[in-house]
């Protein structure tokens, strides 16, 4: 089993999730978070004054499949997330050692 992580931009989500759910991938948690990598942020002009922007807002999904889907989801996420430009985001793959539906006790590739 593996968690599949990726850090998008916000009005990528909608494409993302289509993307997923065109592959059979049923279920995922989405956060809304702030940072930065290559692009150090921005500047911005409010009502005429100029201020840095050092956190970006972005979107953390996080998905757990078997082994066998990572392949397919890491495909489907970067092709309905790319735009080209600077702050695409990026894709993380961890291993799951044990997974636990807690409503029905089922473990392991059941309980995803």
């Amino acid at each position: 089993m593996k968690l599949v992580v990726a850090v998008i931009k916000p009005f990528k989500l909608e494409d993302v999730r289509d993307a997923l759910a065109a592959i059979g991938v049923q279920g995922m948690t989405v956060t809304e978070v702030k940072g930065f990598g290559r692009q150090k942020g921005h500047t911005e002009l409010y009502r005429g004054a100029e201020y840095v922007v050092a956190f970006l807002p972005k979107v953390k999904i996080e998905i757990a499949v078997s082994a066998d889907q990572v392949d397919s989801v890491i495909e489907a996420i970067s092709r309905a997330a790319r735009t080209g430009k600077i702050g695409d985001g990026k894709i993380f793959v961890l291993n799951i050692e044990q997974a636990l539906r807690i409503r029905t006790g089922e473990t392991g590739k059941d309980a995803l």
